[in-house]
This record gives C-alpha cells, sequence and structure tokens, in this order.
C-alpha cells in the first residue's frame, strides 16, 4: 500500500507540475536579463535562445502529457554553423555555411522547414540573407557565387549571378519591392571589387556598383553586411577601415560613422547590421561579442551583449548576422555557440508581437 500510495503522489506531482503555468509578471521581472542594468531604466529584455526548430515547436497540454507519462522526448534538427538571420512576419530565416541550407522557422504555426537543399536552388555556402515586403527570401550563396531567391515558403523562384559578376559574394540587401537587389562583394587582397552591386530584381541584370577599393570617403575595404534604411539610405558595415558608411539609393556617398577602436561608439570587428523602423542603427562587432545601437545620425544609444565563453543568455564569441523584426525584437547569430540569442523591447510586452505567440504557449 505504501508502494502504491507512493507511486500515486508521485504521478499526481509530475502532472500538476506539467500543468503550471507560466511565471508571473512580478517573478519574471525579478529574474530577467535586462539591458541596460540597474538602476537604469530597461530598454531590452534577453528573450530566449533558439538553437534548432525545437525552440519553434508548438508544445499544447496534451503534448505535456503525453511527454511526461511515456517519457518522449522532443526533437530537434540543431543549427551547425549558423551565419546570418532574418525574420519576416513571424518566419525566421537562419543560414547555415556548414550544413549548407536555410533553416525557416515559424513561429505562427510552428512550422519547420529546410532550404537549399537539392536542385533547384540548392546551396553551396550560404551566408547573407534579405527579404522583401512579401517575404520572399535572398541568400547570398558564396561559393556559387549567386544570390538565390525563394518565396516566403522557400520554393525556389530564381537565381542571378556567377563567376563573371561576383569575387566573394557575401552579403544582400533588397528594396521593398523587390525591383533593385544590392549584392556586397566583400572582394579580398588581390580582389578589387570590393563594392556593393545593384541588380534589378527582375532580370538581375547590373546597373551600378556603389563605391570601390580605398578607404577615402565612399572607398570601401572588406565591407560586409549591408541594410536599408526606412528613408531607402543605404548603410554598409566597411569592415577593412572599421566604420558604417552611408549612401543613397543612387549611390552618392552621404555620410559615415564609427571608428577603430576598443571603446563604445567604435569598431574592432564590425560585421552584421540592421535598421529598425524607427532608423536607429544596429551594428554587430565580432570582437567585442556585442551589438551597438545608434541613431541615424551616428550618435551611440547603447550596446547589448558581451564576450564569453559559457554561451549563456547575451552571452557571445563569434556573433555575425543580426535582423530586427517588425516590431522591434532584435535577433543575433552566434558562430561558436550556433545560437540565435533574441532581445525584446522593454515597450513591447511578453506576449505581443509576432514572436510573443511563442511566450503564450
Amino acid at each position: 500500500m505504501l508502494k502504491k500510495n507512493f507511486a500515486i503522489a508521485a504521478v499526481t506531482c509530475l502532472l500538476v507540475a506539467c500543468a503550471a503555468g507560466p511565471q508571473s509578471a512580478d517573478q519574471q521581472a525579478a529574474s530577467a536579463i535586462v539591458y541596460p542594468a540597474p538602476p537604469d531604466e530597461p530598454r531590452f529584455y534577453f528573450e530566449r535562445t533558439i538553437v534548432g526548430s525545437a525552440d519553434f515547436e508548438i508544445v499544447n497540454s496534451e503534448t505535456r502529457w503525453r511527454r511526461a507519462l511515456t517519457g518522449e522526448v522532443a526533437t530537434s534538427a540543431g543549427f551547425s554553423k549558423p551565419f546570418d538571420v532574418e525574420v519576416c512576419h513571424g518566419t525566421m530565416f537562419v543560414s547555415d555555411s556548414v550544413s549548407r541550407q536555410v533553416y525557416r522557422l515559424s513561429a505562427r504555426d510552428g512550422d519547420f522547414s529546410q532550404i537549399g537543399l537539392r536542385e533547384p536552388g540548392q546551396l553551396r555556402k550560404p551566408l547573407g540573407m534579405a527579404t522583401d515586403e512579401d517575404c520572399n527570401l535572398y541568400v547570398a550563396d558564396q561559393t556559387a557565387k549567386r544570390i538565390v531567391k525563394y518565396d516566403q515558403n522557400g520554393n525556389y523562384l530564381n537565381a542571378f549571378g556567377g563567376s563573371d559578376m561576383f569575387d566573394r559574394l557575401s552579403y544582400v540587401e533588397v528594396d521593398a519591392s523587390g525591383d533593385h537587389i544590392y549584392a556586397v562583394d566583400t572582394g579580398g587582397v588581390s580582389s578589387d571589387r570590393h563594392h556593393v552591386r545593384v541588380l534589378d530584381g527582375m532580370t538581375g541584370e547590373v546597373l551600378f556598383d556603389i563605391g570601390r577599393r580605398g578607404a577615402g570617403d565612399g572607398e570601401l575595404n572588406l565591407p560586409r553586411d549591408i541594410a536599408m534604411a526606412p528613408n531607402g539610405d543605404l548603410y554598409v558595415v566597411d569592415g577593412g577601415n572599421f566604420r558604417v558608411q552611408v549612401f543613397r539609393p543612387d549611390g552618392a556617398f552621404a555620410g559615415k560613422m564609427g571608428s577603430i577602436g576598443n571603446r563604445t561608439g567604435q569598431f574592432s570587428r564590425p560585421k552584421g547590421i540592421d535598421i529598425d523602423a524607427d532608423g536607429n542603427v544596429y551594428v554587430v562587432d565580432s570582437a567585442f561579442g556585442n551589438f551597438q545601437i545608434f541613431n541615424s545620425s551616428g550618435q551611440l544609444l547603447m550596446f547589448i551583449g558581451n564576450r564569453g565563453t559559457d554561451g549563456g543568455p547575451g552571452m557571445f564569441m563569434l556573433p555575425s548576422g543580426l535582423a530586427v523584426d517588425e516590431d522591434g525584437r532584435v535577433y543575433m547569430v552566434d558562430q561558436y555557440f550556433s545560437k540565435v540569442d533574441v532581445f525584446r523591447p522593454a515597450a513591447l510586452a511578453a506576449d505581443e508581437g509576432y514572436l510573443g505567440v511563442l511566450n503564450s504557449r
């Protein structure tokens, strides 16, 4: 009888634990990781770490009960060496240069798929990505030296490029309508193609180039990521010159921000970049293990993240790509820890926005 009562009690405790609701607002606030740190007013919260498809899985009460009673373990396709992240209307795309694919994860329905594993549209080394207003996906394939376009579900649509067009294709941006594609050629020691090549979004025809190799205004040295501001200006990470340069849509030089150094507001190894709806500029620095936020005038607002060896929340060893979604959430990739960390603006409730559905399940 004692063993029977103990078993009943154990099962009851297990089921009660599984049915327990989420933490209260006070509990969440007490355990939250905030930026900047107290006593300053919080502007961002660390929200979650994503390492694979299981982190977007829809787990309802029936699933929890079944797993508790049967010992069933969730399966997940994990990232190998993620490089870039792009988010459009609740769907997250993560490029992986080692597994040679793009992972597609949907917060709305928990759907998971893999893009670029076979022809047509097979990927050889996917790096930078961009999406247009219809969530069509554009992927810079460095080895194939082409930009591959897919629809929002990962179906192949088209491809542009070739060895005669690019030397070291690394990143890509596209305007909202998809009419113009901006492809970053990082070049190299023996290459003069340190520029942004502008293509016609329908035909792939080269329209003009932005920048040339050098260190002067409007010149680029090992350019990295590129992002388009709400007003159409292009912000290019000029990696070898340790700065971000700004160009008009027609390629005219418009300004610059940053300089080499190890203090906040300076750059040591700038990589990824994105811009939010208010025009604030987010720049990843791989050496610092963080991203810095500037206003459109180049004034530093704050930074988030630290370099660390444990891979914990907000800790990075080799950060690369970054994305800001429509709700202001920030997603940053770390290649070393094979993860994407997500940060939520303080003005946005945990259950709000496209990704909020994950917090309300």
